[in-house]
C-alpha cells in the first residue's frame, strides 16, 4: 500500500510544507550549523513506518546495484611523479563503490514519495541557500541508494560538488561512522592539514553517528571525509538526493557507465552520439 509524505516525514518537527515560524527556526538552525563547520543532520527527519518501508525497497532492489572498485586520492586526481612522495595528491587509497541506480525505483515507492513531498526542495534550497537549484534530470541518478557491506568504506576524499543531500536509512551492526574536517580547504588547499588528516594527527577530524531517519547536508567540497569501513552481514544503506546548477543535466556516457553500469538513450542523444556507434 502506498502512503503519502505525512505517514514517512515527521512534519510536525520538521514542518516542510508548511511556511510560518517553525519552518523558519528549522531553517537558520541549519544554516547555522552549515555555516559553522559545514554539516548539518536533522535527527529523525523520517518516521520509523517511512524506515521500515525505505529499508524494504532497497533490500529488493539490491540485487540491482553496481559495484565498482577503483584507487583514487582524496581529489580524485591522477598521480603526478613530479610532486614529492609524501605529497597528498600522490596518496592514493582503495575505494569501492555500489550504487542503485534511481530507475529502480517507482514512484509510488517511499524514496520517491519522500522525494516528492510538497516541500522537500524548497526547503533543500532555503537550507543551502543556493540561487541556481534544479533537481538533477538523470533518469539513473536523481535519487539513488549507496549500498555497502562488511570491509567496504569510502576513503578520504574532497566531494567535486558543492554540497550533498543524503538520508541514511540502515547501518551495519559495527563501523560507518561519518568522520570530517570541517572546512578545512575553504582558504587555501592546504595540504599540511590534509597530511595530518591522512596521518591520523590531526585534531580538527568530527566522528558523527548517523542513525536511521536522519537527514544529512554536507559541504565536502571543503571538509575532508570518509565513511569508517563497516563490519558485519547487514548492508548500510544511504540515499542521495542530487541537484545541480542547471535544468535538465544528465550525466556524461563514460562517467554513467563507470557508476552505473550501463547508459540510457538520453545520454547518449545529450553527448551527440548514436546508440550504434557506443558500446555499452
Amino acid at each position: 500500500m502506498a502512503l503519502d509524505a505525512a505517514a514517512l516525514i515527521d512534519l510536525e518537527t520538521y514542518p516542510i510544507n508548511r511556511d510560518g515560524p517553525r519552518r523558519d527556526a528549522v531553517v537558520e538552525r541549519v544554516r547555522a550549523d552549515l555555516a559553522r563547520d559545514g554539516c548539518a543532520v536533522l535527527r529523525s527527519f523520517l518516521t520509523p513506518v517511512a524506515i521500515g518501508r525505505l529499508t524494504e525497497e532497497a533490500d529488493s532492489a539490491a540485487p540491482h546495484g553496481f559495484r565498482s572498485f577503483n584507487r583514487t586520492n582524496v581529489y580524485f586526481t591522477a598521480d603526478n611523479p613530479e610532486l614529492p612522495e609524501d605529497d597528498p595528491r600522490r596518496r592514493f587509497f582503495d575505494r569501492s563503490n555500489s550504487f542503485i541506480p534511481a530507475d529502480n525505483f517507482a514512484p509510488a515507492g517511499a524514496l520517491r514519495t519522500i522525494h516528492d513531498a510538497p516541500g522537500f526542495d524548497r526547503f533543500i534550497q532555503d537550507c543551502l541557500q543556493e540561487e541556481r537549484f534544479f533537481r538533477y534530470a538523470d533518469p539513473l541518478a536523481d535519487v539513488i541508494i549507496n549500498m555497502a557491506e562488511e570491509g567496504n568504506g569510502f576513503p578520504w576524499h574532497f566531494d567535486t560538488n558543492n554540497f550533498t543531500v543524503t538520508l541514511a536509512i540502515q547501518n551495519a551492526e559495527e563501523g560507518g561512522a561519518f568522520e570530517y574536517a570541517p572546512m578545512i580547504r575553504q582558504d587555501g588547499e592546504n595540504f599540511e592539514e590534509v597530511t595530518r588528516v591522512l596521518d591520523g594527527t590531526s585534531d580538527k577530524v568530527k566522528v558523527l553517528n548517523l542513525h536511521p531517519g536522519d537527514l544529512q547536508l554536507f559541504r565536502g567540497r571543503y571538509s575532508l571525509h570518509r565513511v569508517a569501513p563497516l563490519k558485519g552481514p547487514t548492508r548500510r544503506y544511504v540515499a542521495i538526493f542530487s541537484y545541480v546548477e542547471e535544468p535538465d543535466m544528465v550525466g556524461a556516457p563514460e562517467r554513467t557507465r563507470q557508476l552505473y553500469g550501463r547508459v540510457l538513450p538520453i545520454h547518449l542523444e545529450r553527448a551527440g552520439l548514436r546508440a550504434d556507434a557506443y558500446i555499452d
